[in-house]
């Protein structure tokens, strides 16, 4: 059983929201030193983004190990057998 176009926009939207995360930290600094010609990061917002951006890696990695299988997406589900 194939997933559902309901599901692969799902899956979609959380591999892109790990991107749109970054993009709002980055928009967040922008904005709060506009003054400056040259912007400023803390250690922690580059931990932050850095956290972001392994996710998404991570996750584009899980999806292409899967397809270089042979596999499309995730395994389908199985029921449980009741005896």
């Amino acid at each position: 059983m194939e997933p559902t176009s309901n599901t692969k926009v799902i899956k979609q939207a959380r591999q892109l929201s790990m991107l749109k995360i970054v993009s709002r930290l980055l928009a967040h600094e922008l904005h709060s030193q506009s003054s400056a010609k040259t912007i400023t990061l803390s250690r922690d917002e580059v931990i932050e983004l850095q956290t972001c951006v392994d996710l998404y890696i991570e996750e584009v990695g899980r999806r292409s190990a899967g397809t270089a299988g042979g596999q499309l997406g995730d395994p389908p589900l199985v029921g449980a057998r009741s005896n």
